[in-house]
């Protein structure tokens, strides 16, 4: 959220359905990625800016599905991509071999849900342009790390999107 505010666009954080105090229930990732449509519907109406996309784990493997064919999304930030099995649920990420979008995939060095060679291989398979990143000693909340994800991120937005 800071790296993207700093840099000059306004940011949306939201909580999905079911989540501390929004309304609703969680629906598995589906309804999910209704949830994130809403939101970029909001930005559009608000703004009139393109957008880019940044989502954290859960929210990044859902926020994704919903943003990469989005005319009005520029550019797609993952954090914390699963790239294992969580909790019984698998993600797909077949989409993103044709997504020829900006993409950003940062993770810890230490996350259990994006071991080494599984992102690395998951990431592969994506269309270009694409960028991973490892954060070293991070964890997948970044604990400790946050400074060095931060900057990882608006050094990378300053080369997809230079400041006007």
């Amino acid at each position: 959220m800071k790296a993207l505010n700093s840099s000059g666009f306004p940011v949306l954080r939201f909580n999905f359905r079911g989540t501390g105090l929004s309304e609703g229930e969680h629906a598995n990732g589906i309804g999910e990625v209704e949830d994130v449509r809403a939101a970029l519907d909001w930005l559009e109406g608000e703004f009139r800016l393109p957008i880019i996309f940044a989502g954290f784990s859960f929210g990044a493997a859902v926020g994704l599905r919903a943003a990469y064919a989005d005319e009005r999304v520029r550019a797609l930030i993952a954090l914390g991509l699963p790239a294992v099995p969580v909790e019984n649920r698998v993600y797909d990420f077949e989409f993103l071999r044709a997504c020829t979008k900006p993409k950003l995939f940062v993770s810890g060095a230490r996350d259990s849900f994006g071991p080494p060679g599984n992102l690395e291989a998951l990431v592969n398979t994506f269309a270009d342009p694409k960028k991973l990143v490892r954060i070293e000693a991070g964890d997948h909340f970044f604990e400790g790390r946050l400074r060095e994800m931060r900057e990882t991120l608006e050094e990378w937005i300053r080369e997809i999107a230079p400041p006007r």
